[in-house]
């Protein structure tokens, strides 16, 4: 389990850039598993160097995630450019490699022993492919660990540091990849209410969460599989001449500023009002965007339709929130998991693609599992 350390101050990027140093080590291996994470409050919207364009907070998942292998060896004299072979699920995936290469480039300033080496990344998910949920962050969290382990074998560092640079690195390879390090509630970007929030990493919830957000569960419902009609990085970008894009994002400081209390007194009323409006207010973006689109399918809506019924009728509290895709994600406390999960398999599973669901729980955060 990694554990953040007491930093208390907001670093700079330039705080991340390393000291000059020696002794590479020749060869190794070193593998981490990152979760994968689901936003409360949503990102929707980004500057360069994958800056948020507003601040947002996740829960840290547990079963969803993604275990990489990092072989490395210091190569012969020709290290003018990175050397990497990349293999998912055992078989070589020449299709990843551009954004692979991309990340390197992008982190090589603050990591600049990488063309000394030619590595060898093994990745697989514990979630099926093309199952609709995304493994950016949960892979571009475990690479960033994989990367900056080297590192630590050159110079030492201490935990915090450690696991803020590794959070500030996987951001460069997904946004969202920087709140998959820790858990289990995770806040990232800058926000005038949280002393050491950044815009340049993620940070563990600094403050206080009642005993019910503890071991909240979320069954991920998989309406469609596959690819996306429009990616993610596409709806980020349509956000620049977005009509709607300052309110939208004065309405994620306004609701990251209210979870303050909600969390802490355990108000799970406003939490579901909150979560659920982030989530509407997310496909809102992609609907009202130029050009205009739709992810949410037909089921999706079925779903959350009687996700709001069921609630109604008995008061347990379940609710949902979604990504940039078609899946429902149905969060509610461990204490009603046998009726939510029993309505979940009787009037929901049937809006599955081939009747198929994940169930999760928040986690804490990314483990090494070899060094």
């Amino acid at each position: 389990m990694v554990i953040f350390a007491q930093i208390f101050f907001r670093m700079r990027e330039q705080d991340f850039l390393p000291k000059v140093y020696a002794n590479f080590p020749e060869k190794g291996k070193v593998i981490w598993k990152a979760p994968s994470n689901i936003a409360l409050v949503k990102y929707w919207g980004k500057r360069a160097q994958q800056i948020p364009a507003n601040p947002s907070i996740s829960f840290t998942l547990d079963a969803c995630a993604t275990t990489t292998q990092l072989s490395y060896e210091i190569r012969g004299e020709n290290t003018s450019d990175f050397s990497f072979d990349l293999s998912f699920d055992g078989k070589s995936k020449e299709d990843f490699k551009p954004k692979i290469r991309a990340f390197l480039e992008r982190v090589e300033p603050y990591l600049p022993h990488l063309k000394r080496y030619h590595f060898q990344i093994e990745t697989s998910n514990s979630f099926p492919h093309s199952s609709g949920i995304a493994s950016s962050a949960s892979g571009m969290a475990a690479l960033a660990l994989c990367f900056l382990s080297i590192e630590r074998k050159i110079q030492e560092m201490e935990d915090g540091f450690f696991n803020r640079k590794a959070s500030f690195l996987a951001r460069l390879g997904s946004g969202s990849a920087c709140r998959s390090i820790a858990g289990d509630l995770v806040q990232w970007g800058y926000h005038q209410d949280i002393e050491e929030s950044s815009d340049l990493y993620g940070i563990q919830y600094p403050f206080k969460v009642n005993q019910v957000f503890k071991n909240y569960q979320d069954t991920i419902l998989l309406v469609h599989k596959g690819k996306k009609q429009v990616s993610s990085t596409v709806g980020h970008d349509l956000m620049h001449q977005h009509p709607f894009a300052s309110k939208r994002f004065d309405q994620a400081h306004e609701n990251l500023a209210q979870l303050k209390s909600v969390l802490a007194t355990g108000d799970l009323e406003r939490f579901i009002q909150i979560v659920e409006s982030e989530a509407l207010t997310l496909h809102a973006m992609m609907m009202t965007s130029i050009p205009y689109y739709i992810l949410m399918l037909p089921d999706t809506l079925e779903i959350l339709q009687k996700i709001w019924r069921f609630r109604k009728e008995t008061k347990i509290p379940i609710c949902f929130t979604l990504d940039a895709g078609a899946n429902v994600h149905v969060l509610y406390p461990e204490s009603v998991e046998e009726p939510a999960m029993q309505f979940i398999q009787d009037e929901l599973v049937v809006h599955c693609e081939n009747g198929h669901y994940i169930c999760d729980q928040i986690g804490l955060g990314a483990k090494q599992i070899f060094e």
